[in-house]
């Protein structure tokens, strides 16, 4: 049988980093590893996880870019590590950071989960019914138009990563601002009819009504 080429020599340089710790201090390290075939930066992680360093933190659920819990700056753009190529990367470097804006947990690990959960309640991203009526959880809810139902379920695709706001410069000078995942989860329940608030507006309104909302949130 004939000998398996190698795949190349990649290079990941990982900012390590506990803020538990009180020894502990922002440093690069470097992870010199082989590239296997359709390897992702998930991939790559998870084997300098298993075979060189344990003590790596980074996070994952899904590794399907379904649960956005792999957020990562990779060569200072924010990415997801499990649709991230190692193949894009020519030079085959890869400089890694924890995103900004978000708590710091440790390494690469960040809590994406306090900043959306205070984002929900400034934007009150729940259903408003303001007729009083009680609910009879017997019955059926009311239908929608399958339109409109597609409408809101195009806006609830939104997986919540968190790159979007690390992506803004806004965020790191307003911590007020919600972004553009916070525009949508207002946009979503504008178009919910179950949802009683102002809505149905002309176009310039709706612009309108959106600036006064984000500005009563600063």
């Amino acid at each position: 049988m004939s000998e398996q080429k190698k795949g190349r020599e990649i290079t990941i340089s990982v900012l390590k980093f506990n803020p538990q710790s009180k020894i502990s201090k922002p440093h690069y390290v470097d992870y010199k590893l082989e590239e296997t075939p359709g390897m992702t930066l998930f991939i790559a992680l998870t084997k300098i996880r298993e075979e060189y360093d344990p003590d790596l933190s980074f996070d994952f659920v899904c590794r399907a870019g379904i649960c956005g819990s792999c957020g990562m700056v990779v060569n200072g753009k924010p990415a997801l590590a499990c649709r991230t190529l190692i193949a894009n990367y020519p030079e085959g470097k890869l400089t890694l950071l924890p995103m900004p804006a978000f708590e710091l947990i440790k390494d690469l690990s960040i809590n994406t989960g306090k900043w959306m959960d205070s984002m929900s309640k400034r934007v009150e991203s729940w259903i408003v019914d303001n007729s009083e009526k009680e609910v009879d959880i017997s019955k059926l809810e009311e239908r929608v138009d399958p339109d409109i139902a597609d409408q809101t379920f195009e806006l609830d695709r939104c997986i919540e990563c968190g790159i979007c706001v690390a992506s803004c410069g806004t965020m790191l000078m307003r911590p007020n601002f919600v972004g553009p995942v916070g525009m949508n989860r207002v946009a979503r329940f504008e178009v919910d009819p179950h949802d009683k608030r102002p809505k149905h507006l002309p176009l310039q309104n709706k612009i309108a009504y959106l600036r006064r909302k984000l500005v009563a949130l600063r």
